[in-house]
């Protein structure tokens, strides 16, 4: 059964990890659209603020304290939202956290738990969702993932293994879905480098056997947090199997793919960019507990880029389409034009 998605000013969205990045920036703008959100992170404190300024703003909103690693909380929290708001049209999972380092200087209690976050939580969000949307009719599951699934990501090694479990269970859930005839989408979304704090906030082993090598930075190339969140909505609204936001991250792929011997030479020694050495590590990290929150970017990329077109083509393929054929049509015409002027 094909899902039959709503407008956005129609939905009820749930969206884990909201107090900061992506999930901030997604919430305030489905509220500004119309949307009520039903905000889910550590940080009751911050969720608290935010769903006051968005419901102060005219919008909806209502939250819940709760860590996506613990299953009973994640569907106390989706019957929260059910309660609040009176179903769920949308399940956005978001949340995750991050560790630098080499993948033999992390200590196991910390891969533990950010597989415990970023693929438990994608694990729990799914499962909590799921009745629900069927019990509405149909809805949509979007999972942030990560450019990481399609690649090895040195110093990020332990974040993309966990990026690579979430996206198997996502494609497998997908699959399981329509074939139980289930109407509900599923969309993988996968960012290129963002500009959100997810950094400042990480677990920072930057040096063999321990201490740091300056503040965990973002991989280059750096997107605005704007274009995840379009692409989350957009999701929610039109069924997609997957969108990978920024064409420079998708090209950095397509290069580990097809050429990964130098992929394999290259990438140890780009993991360099991804430390300040200048700029000590803030802490503690947000990997166990809630930590900092309320900011939706780093404040460290001014020249963050704010479009992608190769994510609007992806989003958007019949405009992207008759754009390309003017294109096409305008160097034809150039080069008619230039051999009309030849003859002449």
């Amino acid at each position: 059964m094909s899902p039959r998605l709503k407008p956005l000013a129609e939905q009820v969205i749930v969206i884990t990890g909201a107090s900061s990045g992506i999930g901030l920036v997604t919430a305030r703008t489905a509220a500004r659209a119309g949307a009520a959100v039903f905000l889910i992170a550590r940080s009751g404190e911050a969720l608290g603020e935010i769903a006051r300024e968005i419901n102060n703003a005219g919008g909806r909103a209502d939250f819940v304290a709760a860590d996506v690693g613990d299953a009973a909380a994640i569907d106390a929290a989706a019957a929260q939202a059910v309660a609040r708001f009176g179903r769920i049209d949308s399940w956005v999972n978001d949340a995750g956290a991050a560790i630098y380092g080499k993948v033999l200087d992390i200590p196991l209690d910390e891969q533990a738990q950010l597989f415990r976050t970023n693929y438990f939580g994608v694990v729990h969000g799914c499962r909590a969702a799921v009745p629900h949307l069927k019990m509405a009719g149909g809805g949509a599951i979007v999972t942030v993932g990560s450019l990481a699934s399609d690649m090895p990501a040195p110093p990020l090694g332990i974040y993309s293994a966990t990026k690579h479990a979430a996206k198997a269970f996502v494609e497998v859930m997908r699959m399981e879905l329509a074939a139980d005839g289930a109407p509900i989408s599923v969309t993988l979304v996968k960012p290129s480098g963002i500009d959100t704090p997810v950094g400042q906030h990480a677990s920072n082993h930057g040096k063999p056997g321990g201490g740091e090598a300056g503040e965990a930075q973002i991989p280059p190339p750096i997107y605005d947090p704007q274009l995840v969140a379009d692409a989350i909505l957009d999701a929610c609204v039109h069924p997609r199997r997957e969108v990978t936001v920024g064409g420079v991250g998708r090209m950095q792929v397509l290069f580990s793919q097809h050429f990964p011997g130098l992929y394999e030479k290259l990438a140890p020694l780009l993991a360099k960019a991804s430390y300040s050495p200048s700029t000590p590590q803030p802490g503690p990290s947000n990997l166990f507990d809630g930590g900092p929150a309320g900011d939706e970017r780093s404040g460290e990329h001014p020249g963050r880029m704010r479009h992608s077109l190769y994510t609007s083509a992806m989003l958007h393929p019949k405009t992207a389409a008759v754009v390309g054929l003017g294109i096409v049509a305008g160097v034809l015409g150039l080069v008619f034009a230039r051999g009309r002027g030849r003859e002449d």
